[in-house]
């Protein structure tokens, strides 16, 4: 049978979320502590790999399991799962749900300060850059009209990358001086959402044009980006699937 499990995770705490050897991934806990509970090898996919650092307020994730999972098994798995870690539940769907492939929009937030506060450190960037924020969102609306993002994608060596994605809305808003760049999307590719911030930081600070971003754009090739913005102000924050795709209405 197969199960969808909700979480969330500070990602300062993990090398990102898939496994790798010797080092903390959110995949690697996850995948211990429900074969632990549960008695049995457990595998679990993610809807999507988080880099090092990036945090996420909501992601989802499906394993196969014949066991039941019990009404107190959430419980019990929050209570041995590291405090960086929560799950908010598990629910049975339909076996060929795929947390991966069957999500039809996620959507990041990035956080930025104006001003050094250090009880934000661990959730935002603080940016002591002068910044046109009118500007910055001039170009962000130019990303809904592009598809291929190879710019802003950081080249995998091991696998033939996909840089088609289809950007619903990008925009800057802000707050008490913290900036907030929020962006929604079918896919995203490796460091894209952080590489097009720090291009979009570099618009912001008159240091390229509004053309020239969109020239970085056209011309797919990720040599032109020159900077990535740091992953510790980045949250996945919502990922979201067709309604009809599951057994039951999860709360």
């Amino acid at each position: 049978m197969r199960f969808f499990i909700e979480l969330a995770y500070n990602g300062k705490y993990f090398f990102g979320w898939q496994i790798q050897k010797k080092v903390n991934t959110v995949e690697e806990k996850l995948e211990y502590c429900l074969s632990k509970l549960l008695k049995t090898s457990i595998n679990i996919v993610g809807a999507g790999r988080t880099d090092k650092g990036v945090h996420a307020k909501q992601m989802f994730a499906h394993f196969d399991s014949e066991k039941e999972i019990k009404n107190n098994f959430v419980d019990r798995l929050n209570i041995f799962l590291p405090k960086s870690i929560k799950v908010f539940n598990i629910f049975p769907v339909k076996n060929n749900l795929h947390a991966r492939f069957d999500a039809i929009k996620r959507t990041y937030k990035y956080y930025l300060t104006r001003e050094k506060n250090p009880f934000y450190q661990d959730f935002s960037w603080y940016c002591f850059y002068s910044l046109n924020v009118h500007k910055m969102n001039i170009a962000s609306k130019k990303l809904m009209e592009y598809n291929d993002f190879s710019s802003f994608c950081k080249k995998r060596t091991d696998e033939k990358e996909n840089n088609i994605c289809h950007i619903y809305h990008a925009s800057w808003s802000e707050k008490n001086n913290v900036l907030c760049f929020t962006i929604e999307a079918n896919r995203f590719l490796r460091s894209m959402v952080r590489a097009i911030i720090g291009t979009l930081i570099d618009v912001g600070r008159n240091k390229i044009s509004i053309d020239e971003f969109i020239k970085i754009i056209e011309l797919k090739n990720s040599n032109f980006y020159k900077f990535i913005v740091p992953a510790h102000g980045l949250f996945l924050t919502q990922i979201l699937y067709p309604e009809d795709i599951f057994y039951e209405k999860k709360n």
